[in-house]
């Protein structure tokens, strides 16, 4: 075993080489670097192949073994209300840090990149009933084909409802399930290997395309949006992990420090999905709960764009001369955060839901788009990663909430004491590793819910 975890340790020193040989790539011969593009696009589709039946059966798997339907409704709900307020949360910060920097002052506009500005805004918004309609899949297999995340949110919950109602007969299914969860993790750890070759195209197309240019007019906005969302990482969600569930920020970042170096490389938070759901599971949060926190995260929980937007929308008023009032401010953002659910993960999500708020409200700001094209994928980055920190943390909190989760088992594996096997990915409901190192072997079922909440 011992092995096995120097040789993926061998893997991500060789992604972290990657990145730096694909900035200098960048650098010295951008031609060449953004025909590198497909590189990196290869390995987010190939990581994007495995997220619906990785979120199809963990979701089955954990609703399918609960036996009261209610449970899960209670941890949805919960879930849902969390992602309201943060994302409101989120909403301020970038409004009051927006309104301080003033950072489009003193830019000017081209003809060129207002057309940039336009091309984005090119179909980017649509209705909340299309939203709504959307999350119906064509068939009960469409969800799978067409990688949308929260149909397969609702194909998966049907199924663990129906084989919930099954009782005993269900039984032989759910255990196929899981083996076929095993199988699906297993191919996520083969994909794993191609990681050092995908950030190094899709970093080196950036810089190469992007150069240091654009960041010298537009430092400002880059560095004010990522000290924002540190602020929001270590003082909104570390004070209320360490409130609520007792947990370190650091300790719980440190943990998935390969996951963000992943999403570093990507610049997309779907490539680190089906790793967070596994790591989840393997910290000591219940199967149910991880199932349907992580994946509704990924389309509600988006605090990083919810910062972006705000201070984006600022920025592009502030460039054109025509800044928004607070109550112009306000009625955009809250029909941004509507408009941008279900885009997470995806590069250049953010800057499409921006040109489709700004058509809408107020369409003579769309061309100053272009302004911030530039400096969307640098910024894109710290979107995703303070996506994914918080739903991190909110499968935590969830966990500690519904009394969902191993306090015992999360000391455990954040202290290093039973390492995350990332042969398999899997652990099999928590045994195998936890056994290993003396932790008790967890079920989460109805019959462990009175010990599991005197953790």
């Amino acid at each position: 075993m011992a092995a096995r975890r120097d040789r993926t340790h061998f893997l991500y020193l060789a992604v972290i080489g990657a990145v730096l040989l694909g900035i200098v790539v960048g650098f010295v011969a951008p031609g060449v670097a953004v025909e590198l593009k497909p590189l990196g696009t290869g390995f987010v589709n190939l990581i994007k192949m495995m997220i619906s039946p990785i979120i199809f059966c963990t979701i089955v798997l954990g609703v399918g073994s609960v036996r009261k339907a209610a449970k899960v409704g209670a941890v949805g709900g919960l879930a849902l209300g969390y992602f309201l307020v943060m994302s409101t949360v989120a909403l301020a910060i970038g409004l009051v840090v927006g309104n301080i920097l003033e950072p489009g002052s003193g830019l000017h506009l081209t003809k060129d990149l207002a057309e940039a500005g336009a091309k984005q805004a090119e179909g980017a918004s649509e209705g909340t009933a299309d939203f709504l309609l959307g999350i119906i899949p064509t068939t009960l297999v469409s969800a799978f084909t067409e990688g949308e995340v929260l149909q397969t949110l609702l194909v998966a919950l049907l199924a663990g409802f129906a084989l919930q109602a099954m009782g005993a007969a269900g039984e032989p299914v759910l255990r196929g399930i899981g083996h076929i969860q095993r199988l699906v993790f297993r191919i996520l750890a083969m994909i794993m290997w191609v990681a050092p070759l995908g950030a190094f195209g899709a970093i080196a197309a950036v810089v190469g395309a992007t150069g240091a240019s654009a960041l010298k007019s537009l430092a400002v906005i880059m560095i004010g949006f990522y000290v924002t969302c540190a602020l929001f990482v270590f003082v909104v969600l570390g004070t209320l992990l360490r409130l609520i569930a007792g947990v370190n920020i650091l300790s719980l970042l440190k943990y998935l420090g390969r996951e963000f170096l992943l999403i570093l490389s990507t610049s997309s938070s779907e490539s680190a999905l089906p790793r967070l759901i596994a790591k989840m599971e393997h910290l000591g949060v219940s199967k149910p709960v991880v199932g349907i926190t992580v994946p509704t995260g990924y389309s509600f929980n988006l605090d990083g764009t919810a910062i972006y937007l705000t201070m984006a929308s600022l920025f592009v008023a502030e460039a054109m001369g025509d800044p928004l009032s607070i109550g112009e401010q306000i009625s955009l953002l809250v029909f941004m955060i509507i408009a941008s659910k279900g885009a997470a993960g995806v590069t250049g999500a953010g800057l499409a839901t921006l040109a489709g708020g700004l058509q809408s409200h107020r369409p003579e700001l769309v061309d100053g788009v272009g302004l911030i094209v530039g400096i969307d994928r640098f910024m894109s980055e710290a979107r995703a990663l303070t996506n994914f920190a918080g739903n991190a943390v909110a499968t935590v909190l969830v966990g500690t909430w519904t009394k969902e989760i191993d306090k015992a088992r999360v000391s455990e594996v954040l202290a290093g004491r039973v390492p995350f096997d990332e042969t398999t990915l899997v652990d099999d409901g928590h045994g195998g590793a936890g056994s290993a190192a003396g932790v008790p072997e967890r079920r989460y079922d109805e019959g462990e819910e009175k010990a599991r909440a005197g953790v």
